[in-house]
């Protein structure tokens, strides 16, 4: 059974920085995309990142270009998100989902079967 568990969330002021953490098991990584997204209220949910465990693509969207950075360590089934300068439209409920393909990734949530139970990141101003 896939199981994906986030941690690291937590308050920080703006422009600080936070590192979340997808820790997997039941799967192997190599097979798998994984993907980070946020549910902030009043919003959709939007995607954020994703890694190919495969071929290690990744794919940022742009409101966090250059201020987040996804890494995966496959050997521990664990996919990283730095997050830096953060602000507060960085507040949200974070995910990490799953979808088993080979190569390449997307941010397309419908994509993703497997999803954690997700965690707070709350930036203060």
């Amino acid at each position: 059974e896939v199981h994906l568990v986030e941690s690291g969330g937590g308050l920080v002021q703006a422009g600080g920085s936070l590192r979340l953490s997808c820790a997997g098991s039941g799967f192997s990584f190599d097979d798998y995309a994984i993907g980070w997204f946020r549910l902030a209220p009043g919003r959709e949910r939007e995607g954020v990142v994703c890694i190919s465990g495969g071929d290690g693509t990744t794919d940022y969207e742009d409101a966090v270009k250059g201020r987040f950075t996804i890494s995966s360590d496959n050997a521990k089934n664990t996919v990283y998100l730095q997050m830096n300068n953060l602000n507060s439209q960085d507040t949200a409920i974070y995910y990490c989902a799953a979808t088993k393909r080979s190569y390449g990734c997307n941010t397309w949530d419908m994509a993703y079967k497997y999803w954690g139970q997700g965690i707070q990141v709350t930036v203060s101003s």
